[in-house]
């Protein structure tokens, strides 16, 4: 059994310990009232699911594991030359919280190098689907092909205690995030570049060897650690979380859940918004006629935005109430690696004008940038101009927290998700009572 395996292992029966307590003690203790606005409003803030992997707070931003992004950045070990951390030592820690020496993140490295070849058939759908096929599309075709290889299901049909369901979990959920950067890089050398597919190096960590498959030389193998790490998880409320964990708590295995959890991704309202607004982006450079970006004529073109009757993407996050720190991280990367590049320096000009403008407006919650508002300009950058692909990049970024929240669904024996509904009528009945009696 490696390393990480055996301390995932211990860590399930303390954890276990905690949770059936809480259940067997506390089933009745209440937590939080919901509301007919929560009800018919998309379930928003109510407190109904559980995950130790991040937390979203609205002031502070996204913590992995009790720990900020740049807490996260200085704690984990990197590889020689490389000013992010490996994806592998991140695995690490968001399956156990422990921070893993040198040793052990290369461990995982090994362990991701052995599990990594894809099977060619895989490789054959991605080829047989209609030309014009969205990226996304290809991915969660290819990740559902792969469910054949399911550990977890054959174990599931063959007996198994269920204490035991988190081991064949596991198993699938390496096997899974070990593919996918080929995966993902082939989708992208066939569908745009004409099919002149780069091979694996497996002696490469997951974010160097992606960049080499791309290829988009360095330091784009840092942009990719970056990247994945920062994408990798929102606590469990969000679509392409909350989807996976659902389709999980069916028992449907690793890829099943994943391969749902990448279509709620690839929707306008959450991963596929990075695509968007890039493209308003440059769409608001030529309304600026090559002018260089001010204050005056970018907050011109904001109300022009506004009056129109549109929003300004990338501003606003459901839970947020502060710039996203994810955003504060890429723009970090900007000012060091590309302060002059035209579209950066766009980008960082909205972000000092916006939020006095959309707070002026005064019709959204939240006026500061998340993450969509920088990262398409950091891919552009590098040469990746396909904005269709960019919701793929989250996705292999988000594959990290989600599959790491469905080993220790198995592993704690959460149930299969299953909330109540009311009709409109009960809701009626309600709002006249004030209230339910």
């Amino acid at each position: 059994m490696s390393t990480l395996k055996g301390k995932l292992q211990q860590k399930i029966v303390t954890e276990r310990a905690r949770t059936q307590k809480l259940t067997r003690e506390f089933a009745d203790v209440v937590v939080d009232q919901v509301n007919i606005g929560q009800i018919i409003g998309g379930a928003r803030d109510i407190k109904a699911l559980v995950t130790d992997i991040s937390y979203l707070d609205p002031q502070e931003g996204i913590r992995f594991r009790g720990k900020n992004i740049p807490e996260t950045f200085a704690a984990l070990p990197k590889r020689s030359g490389a000013e992010y951390p490996t994806v592998e030592s991140f695995w690490h820690f968001m399956l156990t919280g422990d921070i893993p020496t040198a040793a052990e993140a290369e461990e995982v490295r090994v362990d991701f190098s052995e599990r990594a070849k894809v099977p060619s058939y895989v490789f054959d759908v991605i080829r047989a689907m209609p030309a014009g096929s969205h990226p996304m599309a290809m991915l969660s075709a290819a990740v559902l092909a792969m469910q054949k290889e399911s550990k977890f299901t054959a174990q599931y049909h063959h007996g198994m205690k269920k204490n035991d369901y988190w081991d064949p979990m596991y198993e699938d959920a390496c096997d899974l995030l070990a593919k996918l950067p080929e995966v993902a890089a082939f989708i992208y050398r066939f569908k745009y570049k004409g099919g002149d597919i780069i091979p694996s190096n497996r002696a490469l960590d997951f974010g160097a060897n992606f960049a080499q498959m791309m290829g988009i030389a360095k330091p784009y193998d840092d942009v990719a650690r970056m990247y994945f790490i920062l994408h990798s998880d929102h606590e469990s409320g969000n679509v392409s979380a909350h989807t996976t964990h659902l389709v999980a708590s069916a028992l449907s295995d690793a890829y099943y859940a994943f391969s749902a959890g990448l279509n709620g991704l690839a929707g306008p309202l959450h991963g596929l918004a990075n695509q968007e607004v890039l493209a308003w982006i440059k769409d608001f450079q030529k309304k600026l006629k090559g002018a260089e970006p001010t204050p005056e004529n970018v907050k011109a073109a904001l109300w022009e935005t506004l009056n129109a009757g549109q929003v300004i993407p990338g501003y606003g996050h459901a839970v947020l109430r502060k710039t996203d720190p994810r955003y504060t991280s890429q723009m970090e990367f900007c000012q060091k690696h590309l302060p002059n590049d035209p579209l950066f320096k766009l980008v960082n000009m909205i972000y000092q004008v916006a939020p006095g403008v959309l707070t002026e407006h005064g019709k959204t919650k939240n006026p500061w940038p998340n993450v969509d508002a920088q990262s398409g300009v950091i891919q552009w950058y590098y040469g990746l101009h396909e904005e269709d692909f960019y919701t793929v990049l989250f996705g292999v970024g988000r594959a990290i927290g989600v599959l790491a929240n469905i080993v220790w669904d198995r592993a704690l024996g959460y149930p299969i998700e299953r909330p109540k509904s009311v009709t409109t009528a009960m809701l009626e009945e309600w709002a006249t009572a004030g209230g339910r009696k």
